[in-house]
Parts: structure tokens; sequence; C-alpha cells
């Protein structure tokens, strides 16, 4: 009876815990959003360009710590499990749902950055399938495009 009273406890603080944590995500993501939107209006850049820097090394560097993690413990497999995931994730899932929830207005431009992350995802799993490893070469072939995509972006607006 003692075990069940203890197990029941630790699940509710657990629920208890997860319903904390949701709150601070979301008003933390009010926060991060709102403070993104005033950067770019101080700095009188467009708002992508925070977008593309500043919210997605945020959002990323979970992301990326799981990846390095798992690669450096050898497993490969997670590692970029979890960047094609997280990206086909972030492109179909959540811009799905945050359409559903409210229509976003897509600018004809934004198309060319969804295809060109698209193909960048496809090349990784080009690499990944030769030889199976992703060694410095292709590591800094991957690296590349997100320098002259942010150039792209710069220049574009």
């Amino acid at each position: 009876m003692y075990k069940l009273k203890y197990e029941m406890g630790k699940n509710i603080n657990g629920l208890y815990f997860i319903i904390c944590r949701i709150c601070v995500v979301d008003k933390g993501s009010y926060f991060f959003v709102d403070g993104s939107s005033n950067i770019a209006r101080l700095l009188r850049v467009p708002p992508i360009l925070i977008g593309v820097t500043i919210v997605a090394f945020g959002t990323s560097s979970p992301e990326a710590t799981v990846s390095i993690i798992a690669t450096l413990e050898g497993s490969a497999g997670v590692a970029v499990g979890n960047v094609v995931g997280s990206n086909i994730f972030n492109i179909l899932f959540v811009l799905g749902v945050s359409s559903a929830i409210s229509p976003l207005a897509v600018n004809g431009k934004v198309l060319i950055d969804v295809v060109f992350m698209i193909v960048l995802t496809i090349v990784l799993l080009i690499f990944s399938r030769t030889g199976y490893k992703v060694g410095k070469r292709e590591g800094l072939v991957l690296a590349m495009p997100y320098i002259i995509y942010f150039v792209h972006i710069i220049i574009r607006n």
C-alpha cells in the first residue's frame, strides 16, 4: 500500500512539474517573441533576419546540444534523426498547427527559403547514406549554406 501511495505521489509531482514547465515555456515564448520583434524594430532590420539568427539560435540550441552529445557518445543515428526529424516536424507540424490556429500570410520570398531548407535536408540525407558518415568536409558543406542564406536574407531585404 505504501508503495502505491509513493508511486501516485511521484506521478502527481511529475504531472505538477510538467504543467508548471508548460506555463513557463508559454510565458517565456511571449517574452522571446516580443523581445525579438523589439530588437528588429530597434535595429531597423527585417524581422526574418532576427528570426533566422537570434530566434533560430535560441530555439535550436537544445537540439544542437542533443545532437552533439549523441555524436560524442557514438549515437550518430540519434544525432541525424534529431536534426532531420526536427526540420520535418517544424516545417510540417508546427507550421501546420500554427496556421490552423491563425492563418499565416506567406510572402512569396519565404517559399524560396522553404525549398532551400528542404534541399539542404535532402543533401544531409545523401551525405549520411554515402559511407554512413558525415565527416568534416560534409559538415563544412552543410554549414556554408547557412552563411550564404544569411547573406541572401540581408541582401533580399
